[in-house]
Parts: C-alpha cells; sequence; structure tokens
C-alpha cells in the first residue's frame, strides 16, 4: 500500500470578500521515500539487534575468574619448568640434583610439616635433605604453593608405576604438572639389587649398562 506524501503548496490566491490567502494541499505518491523510510526502520532494528547481543554475550576480560586462574596457571607452569630444569642441570662428569636425589630415595613417601619433608612411614623419622628440598622450600613453600612430587617408571611387566614421593594432598582442578625425564644407569647406583628392593625401579636391561627412565612429575597448586 502506497502512502501518500503531503506536499505543501502556497499559491497566493484572493478570497472573494477578503484580503486572505488560501493554501492548496497537492499530493503525490512518491515510491523513493518509502523506501527510504523502510531501510531507516530495518537499520535501526539490526542496531538493536546488535546492541542486544553484545550486552547479553559473555566476554573474557582480563578482571574475571577464567582469565586470572589462566594467568596463574601459566606462572605455575613456567615457575615448575624452570625448577626441574635447574635441578636436572648436570656439571661434565656429575649426577644432577634431580638424579642424585632419585638414587638417594629410599622409597618412602614424604609430607611437609611446616618445617621439613618427613616420611610417613611408620616408626620413621627420616627426612629430606639437599638441594631439592631447598628449592621447594625456598620456592613453592614460601609462596604458599601446594605441591606433590611422583616418581613414575616401567615395571618388567611392560606397565608403568607412579609412586608419591612427596605428598601434600589432592591438587584443585586448576593445578599443573611439570614432568622431566631422568635416565639412570647401572653405573649411577651403588648397589642396583639394593636400589630395586627399596624403590620398586626395576632394572629393564640386564645385558646392557641401561637401567630404567625416571619420569619426575611435580604437580603444583595454589591453596
Amino acid at each position: 500500500m502506497k502512502i501518500p506524501i503531503p506536499i505543501i503548496y502556497k499559491q497566493p490566491q484572493c478570497l472573494s470578500g477578503c484580503g486572505k490567502l488560501a493554501l492548496k494541499f497537492i499530493f503525490h505518491n512518491n515510491d523513493s521515500a518509502q523506501l527510504h523510510t523502510l531501510e531507516a526502520i530495518m537499520a535501526a532494528m539490526v542496531m538493536i539487534g546488535v546492541l542486544i547481543f553484545a550486552v547479553q554475550a559473555t566476554t573474557i576480560t582480563p578482571l574475571t575468574s577464567s582469565t586470572a586462574n589462566a594467568h596463574i596457571e601459566s606462572q605455575l607452569y613456567t615457575l615448575g619448568q624452570d625448577m626441574v630444569m635447574t635441578l636436572d642441570h648436570s656439571q661434565y662428569d656429575q649426577d644432577s640434583q634431580l638424579k642424585q636425589e632419585i638414587i638417594g630415595w629410599s622409597g618412602d613417601e614424604y609430607v611437609w610439616n611446616a618445617t621439613h619433608y618427613i616420611s610417613m612411614s611408620p616408626n620413621s623419622s627420616d627426612t629430606i635433605s639437599g638441594p631439592v628440598k631447598e628449592l621447594l622450600q625456598q620456592t613453592l613453600v614460601a609462596k604458599g604453593i601446594a605441591h606433590n612430587m611422583e616418581f613414575k617408571f616401567r615395571l618388567d611387566s611392560g606397565n608403568t608405576l607412579t609412586s608419591p614421593y612427596i605428598y601434600n594432598g589432592d591438587p584443585s582442578d586448576n593445578a599443573v604438572i611439570v614432568s622431566r625425564k631422568v635416565v639412570l644407569s647401572n653405573s649411577d647406583l651403588e648397589n642396583p639389587s639394593s636400589f630395586e628392593n627399596k624403590t620398586s625401579i626395576p632394572d629393564m636391561d640386564n645385558t646392557t649398562d641401561f637401567y630404567n627412565i625416571v619420569d619426575v612429575k611435580l604437580t603444583m597448586w595454589r591453596m
């Protein structure tokens, strides 16, 4: 349906008996004006729809919880990588501190008691000492970062076994895990048989100097 557009046309006319002007209205059908009106209405509807979508849409800003968690996880991951790389660094013809920690392991599980990493075995007062303990205490404990450390290795059956070394509770959903593989050789151990009895880490190849590969996993999370 076409809407007539009024156009005011003023033409001086003299009415009989008076000196007044008369206004004459002329109506034309204008298709172009109707199209412009419809376009304006459609554009306004589109803009309103965009504004509604923008308001209702969920956006992640630097102040949202998920972004903060991701930032913390990234920091923890970088910190953990630096720690295990530092511990696994070795001087020429010397074992790394991480390898020495595995070689000296008694097979016990330890927990932080506010002053030391103490064995959880009954009737045992054994504690952890050395560079690994110092680094964990000064870097993680001092910052209130909970952490677990595990040793994962292969068995003769072909399966893998994960033994807890340091345990401080169940990790949160935002925990991060870093790992470092340490290769053990028979020549690294004073008594391979005694080492296996204590740690359950077996010799995977009796024909060579290769003993086993231990995957050290460090799990960290904010309390």
